[in-house]
C-alpha cells in the first residue's frame, strides 16, 4: 500500500488520525470532560478541542468542524490533534492540490507534539508520528512519486518509530489503538501475506471511542472481503452516530462490494442528502459511485427482462 493511499484513508478518519484523529456520549464521564478517548486516566484536552473533534468524527459535519477547530486554535495551549485535524480538513478540500498551509500544519503538529513529550510521552510520540506522516505525504503530493519516495520512506520510518515509543508507554491506550489500529488494519488488508487479526483485535478490544473503532473495522473487513463482519461493524457505528453521512456512504460501499448494488442506492442517497456537511470533492466521489451503481442496477434489470 502506498503512502498516498494511506494518507487518503487517515485524513478521513482520520483516522487514523486525524488518525487522529475521533462519544462523546453518556459513556464518557472522565474528570477531564474534553478527552474523547479515555474514561480512565483522561488527559487534559480542552472542551473546545473535544467539540471540534466531535463535529469532525462523530457528526461528520466538516464546515462545523472547521469553525470549531479555528475557535479552539485561539486557545493558549493548543493540543497537537487540532493541527492534525486542520491539516486533514485542507487535504479533504482538494487532495490533489495541497496548499502550502498543509505543510505548515504538519510542522505545527510536530512542534506541539515535541513540546508534549516530556509531560505525556505517549501522546507526544503519537502526534510526532502523525506529523511525520503528513510531511511525507505532502512531499509525495507536491514532488511526485519518483522524486518524493526517498523522503517519504524516511518519514514513514519515523512514523513507526514514534508509534513504537508510544506503545512502550501503554500498549492498551485507546487513542493509540484507534490510530495504530486503523493504520495496521489498512496495511494488512492491502499487503500480501499480512495478518489482519492483530489490528482487528486492537480495534475490537482496546480502541475508543467505539463508533470510530467500529468504523475502522467496517473499512478493514470490507477490504478483506469479509462482508458480513463489515456490515455488522458499520451498523453498530450507525447506531452510535446515526446522522453521520460518511458512515452512510460506507454502508453503501459495503453493499456495492458484496454485489448488492440495489440496496446501496438508498444509502448513497441518504449521504448525498446531507452533502452540505461534506467537502465538495467527497460529494463528487459519492455521486460518481452512486451513478455507477445505478447504471449496473439498470443494466441488470434490462438483461433480466
Amino acid at each position: 500500500m502506498t503512502m498516498r493511499n494511506q494518507l487518503g484513508w487517515i485524513s478521513r478518519l482520520g483516522g487514523g488520525v486525524s488518525v487522529v484523529a475521533i462519544a462523546l456520549g453518556t459513556w464518557l464521564t472522565p474528570v477531564w470532560a474534553g478527552d474523547p478517548f479515555r474514561s480512565e486516566n483522561p488527559r487534559d484536552i480542552s472542551d473546545t478541542t473535544e467539540q471540534a473533534f466531535e463535529a469532525f468524527f462523530r457528526v461528520g459535519d466538516y464546515p462545523l468542524a472547521a469553525q470549531r477547530v479555528d475557535f479552539a486554535l485561539s486557545e493558549a495551549n493548543v493540543d497537537p490533534i487540532l493541527y492534525a485535524m486542520q491539516a486533514s480538513l485542507l487535504y479533504l478540500e482538494d487532495p490533489d492540490n495541497l496548499p502550502s498551509e498543509f505543510q505548515d500544519y504538519a510542522s505545527l503538529t510536530l512542534e506541539r507534539a515535541e513540546a508534549l513529550v516530556a509531560d505525556d510521552p505517549l501522546r507526544g510520540n503519537l502526534y510526532l508520528a502523525v506529523g511525520h506522516f503528513f510531511e511525507g505525504a505532502y512531499v509525495l503530493k507536491t514532488e511526485g512519486v519518483v522524486r518524493g519516495v526517498p523522503t517519504a520512506l524516511s518519514k514513514l520510518q519515523q512514523v513507526f518509530r514514534h508509534l513504537d515509543r508510544a506503545a512502550e508507554v501503554n500498549p492498551e491506550d485507546p487513542e493509540l489503538n484507534i490510530i495504530k489500529g486503523y493504520m495496521d488494519l489498512m496495511l494488512a488488508a492491502n499487503l500480501p501475506f499480512s495478518n489482519p487479526e492483530r489490528p482487528i483485535e486492537r480495534l475490537q478490544d482496546y480502541a475508543a471511542p467505539e463508533y470510530l473503532a467500529k468504523r475502522g473495522l467496517a473499512v478493514g473487513f470490507r477490504d478483506l472481503d469479509r462482508f458480513d463482519e463489515a456490515m455488522a461493524a458499520v451498523n453498530r457505528s450507525l447506531e452510535l452516530t446515526p446522522e453521520n453521512p460518511e458512515v452512510m456512504y460506507l454502508k453503501a460501499q459495503i453493499y456495492v462490494d458484496r454485489g448488492d448494488r440495489a440496496s446501496s442506492l438508498p444509502w448513497f442517497d441518504r449521504a448525498l442528502a446531507m452533502q452540505a456537511q461534506l467537502p465538495a470533492e467527497l460529494v463528487r466521489q459519492i455521486q460518481r459511485e452512486r451513478d455507477q451503481a445505478q447504471r449496473r442496477v439498470d443494466a441488470e434489470q434490462a438483461s433480466s427482462r
